[in-house]
């Protein structure tokens, strides 16, 4: 029971004497109640913060961020245009989707995009989902770094992006160096070190392929979001956690359009290789 009102209704009709004091500790009696109600009933969400909302503001957010951070250099590229039509590709959009996809991403290359209140936004609408905004970053991550690799005032610019959705550096660095090494595998989007061998111990043979091997290592690590020196039931733990946060379910469930499912799936595999990586080296079964 509440007394917090009737306490400071009663002190307040004091002041008129006895009489006063019951009119206020009955008033503050009704504070109080009032006040119980409101803590027992649940706080709703905006109606705007449903999953469909979401998914929306998710889709639209994504291609227009891509194009202006496309454009922070003054100039898109090809090499730009076909990184955003290969994430398209990984979406498996549907025609119509695809060109919602390439008017966004138009409008996101325009001087007058308020890429601030729509970042705003978009956080308010996920609210404590912030598995939802990760997922946004590693895809303009993923744009990025296939478009031009990072260069020029791109970086600068996502670290701002990822900055007011409440991502810090360390976090962009272990996405970096896991989306280099599967870009590096997977397709000529990656570095310019994955793409022609001039990474370190590039053309020494065994010891080119030693440094890769220690580079996946320390990649599998950062994946997991674990140290080097944790023990292996930290590392199963970590990668039940990872794997629980992001299974594609359940981040449609939140929010995450199914368009992106693709690329949640993907991400599961990478957790999945990385934590395969360590407990081959660690001899886990």
């Amino acid at each position: 029971m509440g007394w917090t009102g009737k306490v400071v209704g009663a002190l307040i009709g004091l002041v008129a004497g006895p009489v006063g004091a019951a009119v206020g500790a009955v008033i503050g009696h009704g504070y109080d109640l009032s006040q119980q109600k409101a803590k027992a009933e649940p706080r709703r969400l905006p109606d705007d913060s449903d999953p469909a909302a979401i998914g929306e503001a998710l889709f639209r957010t994504a291609f227009a961020v891509m194009g202006h951070l496309a454009k922070a250099d003054g100039r898109v590229s090809e090499r730009e245009i076909d990184a955003a039509r290969h994430v398209m590709r990984l979406m498996q959009l549907q025609p119509a989707d695809v060109q919602r996809a390439i008017d966004e991403f138009t409008r996101g290359k325009q001087p007058d995009y308020p890429a601030e209140a729509e970042l705003a936004r978009l956080r308010a609408l996920c609210g404590p989902r912030h598995d939802l905004l990760r997922f946004f970053v590693e895809i303009q991550m993923r744009a990025a770094l296939a478009g031009n690799d990072l260069q020029g005032p791109v970086r600068a610019r996502l670290h701002a992006i990822a900055g007011g959705l409440g991502f810090g550096a360390l976090e962009l660095a272990s996405q970096e160096a896991a989306l280099r090494l599967q870009q590096g595998r997977t397709w000529s989007g990656g570095s310019a070190g994955a793409r022609h061998g001039s990474g370190p111990g590039a053309g020494h043979g065994g010891s080119g392929a030693a440094a890769a091997a220690s580079q996946r290592l320390r990649t599998a690590y950062e994946i997991l979001g674990v140290a080097a020196t944790a023990s292996d039931d930290e590392v199963k733990k970590a990668y039940r956690r990872q794997m629980n946060e992001n299974h594609p379910d359940k981040l449609i469930a939140r929010g995450l359009p199914e368009s992106m499912q693709e690329l949640a799936k993907e991400k599961t595999q990478r957790i999945r290789e990385a934590y395969e990586t360590i407990c081959e080296h660690r001899g886990i079964r």
